[in-house]
């Protein structure tokens, strides 16, 4: 059958974290027993109050929603200091990234990231024949911000930058997201912050008061414990959010998205204790890898997930991915989830005590030779 776009017809997709209950089954576990860390969702679940509203908006499932889902970017606006025209919602930053793609940059056109990064970025890029111009991290994951500037030729429209980064987890300065900006031109400076409320900074959307060309991506997936509900959103300023406006679905948010968004960011107190778990088993798990001689945390991570290097040529992340599944450990293979690391690294979530203590067990029964 004829496509459109032959890059459409290839293997390669984005690759979700295994669930519970497939290990469960797969190797005889109790399903409570099976620690899930590799799809970097909140361990104390949904937003109570995003719960709460979400059943007390079923009765509307029959209603049309509003077409831009206008109550909640009122209330993003509201709660981060900005206008609605500002803001544009999607069921997750993915749908946002598509749009993006779409609307900013043309067939054949550069669309920059680093290596690796966030899949999204290069399948929404390939899906609709952009090119992807990549700019290799440093060795220690560094960002190395003089050669991706030196990257944006004549043909890119649109770079992509992830604060914290995935899969490493480490924190760019804002000073240099701003370099990116001034040096981007006319050119659309994407800041993908799905997991900024772990870095406990304010992230960058001050920078939104100096710089036309950026837009800031944020998820209630996360830190809001929101990751079925499919719910993101970005704010720019209204030339960029526009284009997008034109060309969404009509009905791309529903009921239960509006009404569960508007009451997460009510939730102060589902956020502040979800971050203040992650820093505290950031730091404890830190710690506990420390003692391995195998397998090495690459430090740094200022995110809700950090990546584990296999040292011992012996092991590769494959085979690691998949002998952690016997024992009741899901993380994320990166040879398979991220271009560019090759069969060294898997990216691990911080989690409950009893997760990361599960996790590092079964990562040191592997250094002592268990299978």
């Amino acid at each position: 059958m004829y496509l459109s776009n032959p890059t459409l017809a290839t293997d390669e997709t984005y690759v979700p974290g295994l669930s519970r209950e497939y290990i469960a089954e797969t190797f005889g576990l109790p399903v409570a027993d099976v620690a899930k860390l590799g799809s970097a969702e909140n361990p104390f679940g949904p937003s109570p109050m995003a719960h709460d509203a979400v059943s007390a908006a079923l009765s509307q499932m029959d209603i049309y929603p509003n077409w831009t889902a206008e109550p909640l970017r009122e209330k993003i606006a509201a709660k981060y200091g900005y206008r609605p025209d500002e803001v544009i919602c999607g069921a997750g930053e993915t749908e946002i990234i598509s749009w993006i793609v779409r609307a900013f940059a043309g067939p054949g056109d550069g669309v920059l990231m680093y290596e690796p990064c966030f899949p999204m970025y290069h399948l929404s890029a390939d899906a609709e024949n952009r090119r992807c111009v990549y700019v290799k991290m440093g060795a220690g994951f560094d960002f190395r911000i003089d050669e991706y500037i030196a990257a944006m030729d004549e043909t890119v429209r649109i770079c992509f930058l992830t604060n914290p980064h995935s899969p490493s987890g480490i924190l760019m300065d804002n000073d240099d997201i701003g370099r990116v900006c001034e040096a981007a031109g006319d050119r659309l400076v994407v800041l993908d912050e799905a997991y900024v409320h772990f870095s406990q900074t304010n992230g960058g959307m001050d920078l939104l008061q100096s710089f036309d060309n950026l837009i800031v991506l944020r998820t209630f997936s996360k830190a809001f414990g929101l990751a079925g509900l499919r719910i993101g959103f970005g704010i720019a300023k209204p030339n960029i959010i526009r284009p997008m406006l034109a060309m969404k679905p009509t009905w791309n948010m529903g009921q239960l998205q509006i009404a569960g968004g508007i009451a997460a960011l009510e939730d102060d107190a589902h956020v502040d204790r979800t971050v203040a778990m992650i820093v505290e088993m950031r730091a404890y798990v830190t710690e506990r890898l420390s003692r391995l001689n195998s397998f090495r945390m690459v430090p740094g991570s200022r995110s809700n997930f950090f990546l584990v290097e296999c040292l011992d040529p012996a092991w590769d992340s494959t085979r690691v991915f998949e002998a952690l599944q016997e024992k009741g450990v899901i993380v994320k293979d990166c040879s398979v989830s991220f271009r560019g690391l090759g069969k060294k690294y898997l990216r691990v979530d911080v989690s409950l005590q009893k997760h990361m203590d599960r996790f590092a067990a079964a990562l040191s029964s592997l250094e002592d030779g268990g299978a």
